[in-house]
């Protein structure tokens, strides 16, 4: 049977697959240590849930407005202010379910067919296919530790091409964790201004930093479309919330998709997600980045008695992004047997990269530090035989 040709060029993302498998040994009795999956082991922090539950209990079930409830979007507005210094038009801001529902507005209006987009590889693979599905064609650019496993001005003026309309990023990124300071971010911005291009930044780690402040591009400038998200930092993975921030003219037309694609984003979420901001959440959002900042040490300082730590570590997000190519060139079938062998979970780099996925591999520092070293510890006897 034939499907729509821009399905075929959605590929599938293999970490779900790996993590069904391991799922299914840890229900056969064994012990699999979980760090392959985008999602720390915290719960959803109880403000958050208490809200929600108070929200179901008032009958908070009816449709909002398609943008969101405004109570929310001024929330959002408030905590642009509040930490980054950015003056935001609660107007500009349309909460939709998830980052997903936010990068599907986005690419629906940006692209169409015969449209290119650049963004780096490695990159989140979700972010290439919502663009293919557009119809767009997406140009990688290879980055590494030269670069700060980031798209900078540099490159972007490199690849830009006649029909390129967009430049994609992420900061702090997934895979790799790392991020673009003021100044990097800023040069970006304006390269792709004078190309007459729209730039559109992935910011859902934004809050999850260790070494440089949080920095939204929403405080250099109104042009940019900003993806952000309630599952990361504000521990909603399974709320299905986020937003899409939008230069003003294009809000119109977002709010017109948004009516039409999905109606309107969970109301009692939307209600729950009004706690994520007052300072009782704030204050256990903030330890539990503390802890994401141990944990990546814990797991840094072991990786570099392997020989295996990256020569630039993560700033940001809760990911590591590995080399093996001393002991592989076949990124999955090296996890596949890591897991078999030794109920390790991890990501293989194929999923995120274009260029050198085959030896790379993705570790998320989502659990606690006694199991992230007794993962060292298996991963070195696994090692050891290779």
């Amino acid at each position: 049977m034939s499907w729509n040709s821009r399905v075929e060029r959605v590929a599938p993302f293999r970490v779900m697959s790996l993590l069904e498998i391991a799922q299914a040994r840890e229900a056969a009795g064994h012990d699999v240590i979980h760090l392959e999956v985008g999602e720390p082991d915290f719960p959803t922090p109880e403000p958050v849930a208490v809200a929600g539950r108070d929200a179901l209990a008032a009958g908070q079930t009816r449709y909002t407005p398609a943008a969101g409830l405004p109570a929310l979007r001024e929330a959002i507005a408030g905590h642009y202010a509040d930490h980054f210094g950015a003056d935001v038009d609660p107007a500009r801001i349309l909460v939709t379910p998830g980052a997903s529902g936010a990068l599907l507005l986005a690419s629906q209006l940006l692209v169409g067919p015969g449209d290119r987009v650049l963004m780096a590889d490695p990159n989140y693979p979700c972010n290439r296919h919502f663009m293919a599905l557009a119809g767009a064609q997406v140009d990688t650019v290879p980055v590494g530790p030269d670069s700060g496993w980031q798209l900078d001005a540099p490159l972007l003026a490199r690849h830009w091409q006649a029909a390129t309309r967009l430049a994609m990023l992420a900061t702090p990124s997934n895979p790799t964790g790392h991020m673009l300071d003021a100044e990097r971010l800023h040069a970006l911005a304006d390269a792709v201004a004078v190309r007459g291009g729209h730039l559109l930044v992935d910011e859902i780690y934004q809050g999850l930093c260790y070494d440089l402040a949080p920095l939204s591009v929403a405080a250099l400038t109104p042009d940019a479309f900003v993806v952000n998200s309630f599952s990361k930092y504000f521990g909603m993975t399974g709320w299905r919330l986020g937003w899409l921030l939008a230069p003003a003219a294009a809000v119109e037309p977002l709010t017109r998709l948004a009516q039409n694609v999905f109606l309107a984003a969970s109301t009692p979420a939307q209600h729950a997600a009004l706690a994520a901001f007052t300072p009782d959440c704030r204050e256990i959002l903030e330890s539990r980045r503390v802890e994401l900042g141990r944990r990546r040490d814990t797991l840094l300082a072991g990786l570099a008695r392997l020989g295996l730590a990256p020569s630039l570590p993560p700033q940001g997000a809760f990911y590591l992004w590995l080399d093996i190519s001393r002991y592989s060139r076949d990124s999955q079938a090296f996890c596949q047997r890591l897991l078999e062998e030794e109920n390790v979970a991890i990501t293989p780099g194929v999923d995120f990269a274009v260029t050198g996925g085959e030896y790379h591999v993705r570790i998320a520092f989502t659990t606690g530090t006694v199991r992230l070293e007794e993962a060292v510890n298996r991963l070195e006897r696994f090692l050891a035989r290779q």
